[in-house]
């Protein structure tokens, strides 16, 4: 047995408000869900993005809690990748750029297929990428 693909990823972030502000109107992700001061989690594609504040949640929950999800949480920027076509790619660049969010990085792979890199507010790596960088499509 193997799993059949990724259902969520997960990012930290600071600031519940200004993610989703970043992720929603720059982005253009749909909220799906939201807990002041704790989470905001964004439909993407066949998956969900979760964006947590890493404070919120290492506490446990409380015994009363509808859903025991345990706690978890890392430290530092994370990273994720969006996929998209060499045209998208492109139109994600001016308008990332018109936005005034740098391109850290901009290129062809090896074996083909591009990739740019940015930062989101909270200094997450976040890149779009021709899905072909990996052999997929």
């Amino acid at each position: 047995m193997r799993p059949s693909g990724i259902l969520e990823a997960a990012l930290y972030v600071s600031n519940i408000d200004e993610a989703e502000r970043f992720y929603g109107d720059v982005l253009g992700l749909e909220c799906i869900a939201r807990v002041e001061g704790r989470h905001i989690f964004f439909r993407c594609g066949d998956m969900v993005l979760l964006l947590f504040d890493p404070q919120a949640t290492k506490v446990p929950p409380a015994p009363e809690a509808r859903l025991p999800v345990p706690p978890h949480g890392c430290r530092g920027e994370g990273h994720l990748c969006f996929a998209a076509t060499a045209s998208e790619i492109e139109m994600w660049k001016r308008k990332l750029e018109t936005r005034n969010i740098e391109i850290e990085a901009d290129f062809e792979w090896p074996k083909g297929g591009r990739s740019i890199y940015f930062r989101d507010p909270f200094g997450n790596s976040l890149e779009f990428a021709e899905p072909r960088i990996w052999g997929l499509q």
